[in-house]
């Protein structure tokens, strides 16, 4: 399938393209974090998410790779949700808001126009092993989940936040999505999911830092 609608260069340009943007996001908020001295949640991290998603759901189709299809359903209107607690998305035009909006409905549409072709295509064990297309699944969507988990602490506080527990999650995630790109002679997931597995472990430093810093300041505050 992916063959015949483009060449294997072409679609793994464009899984570059969502990975650079997945990437782009990390440093944002790294970078940020870092000048913090805590854990922060900028608005690039949401906008290069949404854009690296909606990307990404088109290499997912290429590559017949029913578990990065999955991945981003899962995790795309929570993007979205992140930058309308921020304010930011009813300042996107009105033409592009529902455009993306709309992304994720039109594939679905086009999967349930192609019926048992489309399972056929993503499912086939001819293309790849059932147990590692489950596999892979598996951790694409635990991936995603954590965007749930985020998005319900999130919730709770009233503002957008990404605490220690969502950086431990994305690390373990990230390293077993590693693990699948390496069995699938993916580059893209194991260049793009490498390179998180480096700045999630930082992230989980950071925060298990600033998480001993105000511990130490609210015990000095009580000797005092």
């Amino acid at each position: 399938m992916s063959g015949a609608i483009l060449p294997t260069w072409a679609i793994t340009a464009i899984g570059f393209v969502a990975q650079g943007l997945f990437s782009a996001r990390i440093v944002v908020q790294w970078a940020k974090s870092e000048k913090a001295g805590k854990l922060v949640s900028p608005a690039w991290y949401w906008i290069l998410s949404l854009a690296g998603s909606w990307v990404m759901f088109f290499y997912g189709v290429l590559r017949n790779d029913f578990s990065i299809i999955v991945g981003q359903l899962l995790a795309y209107y929570i993007y979205i949700w992140n930058l309308d607690i921020k304010n930011l998305w009813k300042k996107v035009h009105p033409v592009l808001r529902y455009a993306l909006l709309l992304t994720p409905a039109l594939c679905v549409v086009a999967v349930i126009a192609n019926g048992g072709k489309f399972v056929e295509n993503f499912l086939s064990s001819g293309s790849i092993p059932l147990w590692l297309l489950l596999f892979g699944t598996l951790w694409q969507t635990l991936f995603s989940l954590r965007f749930i988990y985020q998005w319900l602490l999130s919730k709770r506080q009233g503002e957008s936040v990404m605490p220690t527990s969502f950086w431990v999650l994305s690390l373990i995630c990230a390293a077993m999505i590693v693990l699948y790109g390496v069995f699938r002679s993916d580059i893209v997931l194991m260049i793009g999911q490498g390179f998180g597995v480096i700045t999630y472990s930082r992230n989980v430093w950071i925060g298990v830092n600033a998480s001993r810093k105000e511990a130490r300041e609210k015990e000095g505050g009580q000797d005092e």
